[in-house]
């Protein structure tokens, strides 16, 4: 059993794309392969991120989507999710996060939990993305955007993993929305030395803008 937290460097970094790319890829290969939704605001019902993870993996909602198991907080408004909680009257227990993610360990192989936005999002006043991943200790996926100024977003991301010692395993380099060549191999560039000397375990993959409905591959390691 393998569990994954993937997070961005911001919001709209492509981390739902990626988590479903990656889930796609391990469907293919015949590996057991469900993803979670940490938390998700700004919808009613299943999960709009979990539903687009099945359309890229080209499977139907699940019965463990359809029973909230994949995501046991989905808040109407769109905002941090402390935020989304408190307009819904809703109090965010992570422990009930985590049973989910332990229930879905002992039916799946591997288990891609999608964060909400970046790793400093507030899940309570007082309580981080990244005081979750730290606490519990899991690998982390972090996806980079190609995005004018996002240097800046994937620095300070990976500094926080380096002070904070999570368990780097991969940086998803996502080439959308590719405006200028020159941005986007400098920003790899950047990001590579970064890792070769804090992370030097750490693989930096690349994402290449996806047209239509034709998905790349994108290998993780998960036994």
């Amino acid at each position: 059993m393998s569990v994954y937290f993937i997070s961005g460097i911001d919001t709209d970094a492509g981390k739902s794309i990626v988590t479903g790319v990656i889930a796609r890829t391990l469907y293919q290969q015949g590996v057991k392969v469900i993803t979670q939704k940490f938390i998700q605001t700004g919808c009613r019902g299943i999960s709009e991120d979990i539903l687009k993870h099945r359309e890229i993996m080209g499977i139907a909602p699940q019965e463990v989507d359809t029973d909230g198991t994949t995501c046991p907080y989905v808040m109407t408004y769109p905002a941090s999710p402390h935020l989304a909680a408190e307009i819904d009257h809703i109090s965010i227990d992570t422990n009930k996060i985590y049973q989910a993610t332990k229930k879905l360990s002992t039916l799946y192989d591997v288990v891609l939990l999608e964060g909400a936005g970046g790793l400093y999002v507030p899940v309570t006043r007082a309580y981080m993305t990244v005081d979750y991943i730290q606490e519990k200790g899991y690998p982390l996926i972090l996806v980079a955007s190609s995005k004018l100024g996002s240097i800046n977003h994937s620095l300070m991301s990976l500094e926080l993993c380096r002070i904070r010692g999570i368990d780097l395993r991969y940086v998803v380099y996502n080439d959308f929305p590719n405006d200028s060549e020159w941005i986007k191999n400098d920003s790899i560039t950047i990001i590579r030395q970064y890792l070769d000397r804090y992370f030097p375990a750490c693989k930096l993959l690349e994402l290449p803008v996806i047209e239509g409905n034709s998905y790349p591959e994108l290998k993780v390691e998960w036994k």
